[in-house]
């Protein structure tokens, strides 16, 4: 299905042999971007040291991968996840690079590929495993998947019932892991760890070297209630700088701006009792309903299991004279329609599923959802469109999977008597 390159193939071919050359440890190794979905993308400037001793630990201690592993991680060579693929070769492991579609020739694909080449530690999406599941794909009955150890997934938090699904449909002895980081230390603050349990819907701890923590508004440390993501000392991964920053202001902004010498990273988290990690959502498109804080995955979560659902898109938006208006659009699965029935029913999932607080004030029916062009939807664009901001200004030309897709929502915010 694929072709394989061993390492003595290209220099066999000719190429150049290769030098290595000491640098200093903040040495620049790569210069990552930004999504763009708040702004111009920020370049990000990562450090040779650095990034070495933090994936030399991710990949042979928190993935457990050795010379006897293979890594396969569905990703796109513009997102950190490739950066981190890559590094599965400072473990010794083999790793398997794929050009192509998850869903082509159909949703099976990346499960063949696993069982083709015997991979011990495969990364995906919830979005795929929540594809595969609709698509009714069943890896287990259809691949020898025996080699398989592990099941990664990044990009969003992966809900309860993709663990479920995961033991039922690939293996139950088979360790469902979700991560959180970021392009900005490429790399994970909290995710799975080979002796730590798993609990569905939960990160299981903080990733091994990461004072993480979770503070409220005046910087104290919460426990079991949402607060924002904070990581207190410093990692090895962190950035050196920013790209065309003189002085590091925009650096400083960016990250140590709202908690003065401790890093920010924007997202809503809650730690429990047990030092686990539920990621709720970015805390810069965070709801806020009636002065009660929630994340937007909380909904996700419950809607996106409904067999009517493809996928959907939460947005609070603060309206004059201090009025919320919190709309939820759906894509709908092939077959169905946003009828009376089907909206009662989603409110009804919600009530139940999350809490009153959560269901929306409107339930309207979108031809897609807006993605950055790894897979993360674009909440806060929508959200300033819906604010009567130009899509032109709201973020960079080309950082969204389909334009047309925000040209969607201008549309709609131009026709419709928003409240």
């Amino acid at each position: 299905m694929a072709g394989r390159l061993s390492w003595p193939e290209p220099d066999q071919a000719g190429s150049p042999e290769l030098a290595p050359r000491a640098v200093p440890f903040s040495h620049p190794l790569w210069v990552l971007f930004s999504s763009g979905t708040t702004g111009r993308p920020k370049g990000i400037v990562h450090s040779t040291g650095g990034v070495l001793l933090e994936h030399l630990k991710a990949m042979s201690l928190a993935a457990d991968l050795g010379e006897q592993d293979t890594f396969f991680w569905y990703t796109s060579p513009s997102w950190m996840v490739w950066n981190y693929l890559v590094s599965g070769l400072l473990a010794g492991a083999r790793i398997v690079c794929y050009d192509g579609s998850p869903s082509h020739p159909s949703w099976d694909v990346l499960w063949a590929l696993g069982a083709e080449h015997r991979v011990t530690l495969l990364g995906t999406s919830p979005a795929h495993l929540r594809s595969c599941a609709q698509a009714g794909v069943e890896p287990a009955r259809d691949h020898d998947l025996s080699a398989l150890r592990s099941l990664g997934s990044s990009g969003s938090a992966l809900p309860s019932s993709a663990y479920f699904w995961v033991a039922d449909h690939v293996g139950s002895r088979i360790r469902a892991n979700s991560t959180s980081g970021g392009t900005d230390v490429v790399s994970a603050f909290a995710g799975g760890s080979p002796v730590v349990p798993v609990w569905p819907g939960e990160l299981p701890a903080p990733s091994l070297g990461v004072a993480l923590d979770s503070w409220d508004e005046r910087g104290k440390p919460v426990r079991g209630t949402v607060g924002e993501l904070v990581v207190t000392r410093p990692m090895p991964s962190m950035p050196v700088s920013f790209w065309n920053d003189p002085g590091g202001a925009r650096y400083r902004e960016a990250y140590f701006g709202t908690y003065p010498g401790v890093w920010r990273h924007g997202d809503w988290i809650t730690i429990t009792d047990r030092s686990s990690v539920i990621v709720h959502g970015r805390s810069d498109a965070t709801l806020n309903r009636h002065g009660v804080r929630m994340g937007s995955s909380d909904i996700y979560h419950v809607v996106e299991q409904l067999d009517e659902i493809a996928e959907a898109l939460v947005i609070g938006v603060e309206l004059p004279e201090g009025e919320y208006w919190m709309p939820l659009f759906a894509v709908l699965n092939p077959g169905h329609k946003l009828d009376d029935a089907l909206t009662g029913k989603i409110r009804l999932a919600i009530r139940a599923g999350a809490s009153p607080r959560h269901v929306p004030d409107e339930i309207i029916a979108a031809p897609a959802i807006p993605h950055t062009r790894t897979g993360k939807k674009l909440e806060i664009p929508v959200k300033r469109i819906l604010q009567e901001a130009d899509p032109r200004q709201v973020m960079e030309a080309g950082a969204a999977d389909d334009p047309d897709t925000l040209r969607w929502f201008a549309a709609y915010q131009t026709r419709t008597s928003v409240p």
